[in-house]
């Protein structure tokens, strides 16, 4: 029987346990993970890298899914997302199947003379420029009647089936460079003519994708079409930006002959159209991959395999002065290669549905930065390829954003990131970490990685503190102490937004309504509202001490807060 000392004692610990839990100033626990922020030091512009996605099925944009999904990705950003999709000049009926989309922008009459079709890419292009969106518009695939080898064209891959399977008669080089080139000059002029000079000088044009995987061609074949691709496009619209080559596995061996082949090519070689040496390049892009297996029953993750191919990224770019100045975009970037390979083919993606997939975004953008400050480079953009598959099974476990209409809980930490605004600042953390560590490493350590991102603006800081771990298994909330420090004013407003099993997470919501595949309008409300992001408590108004707060609370494993400081 407790004396009622320890009686008394318990209740003390309970209260102050909830006051640490919400926004207690008090000291924090002993064992309590410490991120310090300093409004005071600059680390670096918050560029809006993460406003930008893609996906494989471009007729999936203009669907009923798609469009819902693109107005919450166009709302949650203040600045105009990007948005990049394959196939957009692949012939066909315009009916989207996984990993396939067609538009049948350009076929030939009897005689070979060229028809061109843009109604389905003004689908594609007018969704996104009625909710203030705007292109990395892709150059390709190749049309049926221009391919070498045109037979088979159109695939029939299922998930679970080889991969190399995808790869038809739109994989190979054209039949005809010159009609290839007349074909993206007619684009990108009809482009202008229906959207503006000015609107389409905001777009990036880029030229094929992952030439070291979706090519059949030669590198030569390759580094041709580049220039066929490049010259129409500036002449269309000479003040238009193209770049590339969005390679795959960008670390390794065969991509990295392939980036520096085409940068020789671009910056000294003799240009196959023009016959004057070089080919334009007004942005470098490049992909960047995670590789999840499973490991004794569970899911583990592996951020460093692609922050390794950030840095290779990088590194690359660093290496040629001509160019360190050009905007970089990581076109694809991501925990794993197959978004459509969903978990029941794939067992080691089933951290789609939950807060791995969320955790790991939260801390993978951060070390993005800086490795972006370590080689001094422009990244200007990292391509999130997820987005939604219409009329599949609810919570099928592919790399996707929402769910018929239900956003999953990665998606809630763009809404988060939606809200860091102005100029990064330093953050460090007593059980970070450290850049070397989780590149070298990956986040395989016995405890998480407690880590954040913070930013200020004139009207007020935010900062992003996740707990990740590269192991998906099941572990205790940690404490965590959160000091922010060279708040200008008395008094902030304080929001606590979280991202947990408990907090704006649809999939949790779901499998407690036993995982209905035919779910009701009743439960198909009460998920929406579940996907969107949620406060952890009421806004509260906290005084400053000498310009700093102090902010406790637990954090689970794979969990994201953030905490929005409102001047």
């Amino acid at each position: 029987m407790k004396s009622p000392f320890v009686k008394t004692l318990l209740a003390s610990f309970g209260i102050l346990f909830f006051s640490t839990n919400s926004f207690s100033q008090q000291r924090p626990p002993v064992s309590a993970a410490e991120v310090n922020v300093d409004l005071g030091k600059p680390a670096g512009p918050m560029t809006p890298v993460w406003a930008w996605f893609g996906y494989d099925e471009p007729n999936y944009t203009y669907m009923k899914d798609g469009k819902k999904l693109l107005t919450e990705i166009s709302r949650l950003s203040p600045v105009p997302v990007y948005v990049r999709c394959h196939s957009l000049l692949v012939t066909g009926d315009g009916k989207a199947a996984l990993k396939w989309g067609s538009t049948n922008a350009y076929t030939e009459d009897a005689n070979g003379n060229p028809v061109y079709d843009w109604s389905i890419i003004d689908s594609i292009f007018d969704t996104y420029i009625k909710r203030g969106m705007k292109p990395l518009a892709q150059i390709g695939f190749m049309p049926e009647a221009l391919s070498v080898h045109p037979e088979p064209y159109k695939h029939d891959w299922k998930p679970g089936a080889p991969y190399g399977k995808i790869m038809t008669g739109w994989a190979y080089p054209p039949k005809d460079y010159k009609k290839w080139g007349e074909l993206v000059y007619q684009w990108v002029k009809h482009s202008v003519d229906r959207y503006g000079k000015k609107e389409v000088e905001s777009w990036y044009w880029e030229v094929w994708n992952e030439p070291n995987g979706y090519w059949k061609g030669t590198m030569d074949e390759f580094f041709r079409l580049y220039d066929y691709s490049a010259d129409a496009v500036k002449r269309a619209l000479p003040t238009a930006k193209i770049g590339g080559i969005d390679i795959a596995g960008t670390g390794g061996e065969n991509a990295q002959k392939w980036l520096n082949a085409w940068a020789k090519h671009c910056l000294y070689d003799t240009n196959y159209v023009t016959g004057r040496i070089g080919s334009p390049v007004d942005a470098i892009t490049f992909h960047a991959k995670g590789s999840p297996r499973l490991v004794d029953g569970h899911v583990r993750m592996n951020m460093g395999t692609q922050l390794r191919d950030i840095e290779a990224g990088f590194k690359f770019v660093a290496s040629y002065p001509q160019f360190r100045n050009l905007p970089v975009i990581i076109g694809e970037s991501d925990p794993e290669g197959c978004a459509a390979c969903g978990m029941h083919t794939n067992p080691e993606n089933a951290y789609r549905n939950g807060t791995m997939y969320s955790s790991y975004t939260a801390a993978s953008i951060p070390r993005e930065y800086l490795l972006a400050d370590l080689y001094k480079v422009n990244f200007t953009g990292a391509v999130t390829w997820a987005f939604e598959f219409e009329d599949q099974p609810w919570f099928y476990g592919f790399r996707d954003l929402a769910t018929n209409g239900v956003d999953k809980p990665v998606l809630n930490v763009f809404r988060m990131f939606g809200m860091m605004k102005g100029s990064r600042v330093d953050v460090s953390s007593s059980q970070g970490y450290d850049l070397r560590t989780a590149i070298d490493s990956s986040f395989r350590r016995p405890n998480s990685d407690i880590n954040g991102i913070a930013c200020k603006n004139a009207g007020g800081a935010a900062v992003m503190v996740s707990n990740y771990h590269d192991d998906d298994v099941k572990a205790e909330a940690e404490q965590v102490s959160v000091r922010v420090k060279g708040l200008p004013v008395k008094q902030v407003l304080l929001h606590h937004y979280r991202i947990d099993d408990e907090h704006s997470n649809s999939y949790e919501v779901w499998k407690k309504m036993g995982s209905p595949q035919d779910p009701s309008a009743e439960q198909i409300a009460a998920l929406e509202k579940a996907g969107q992001l949620e406060l952890l408590t009421p806004p509260r108004r906290i005084r400053t001490n000498n310009g700093e707060v102090t902010i406790h609370f637990l954090l689970p494993r794979r969990g994201v807060s953030l905490l929005k400081f409102d001047y």
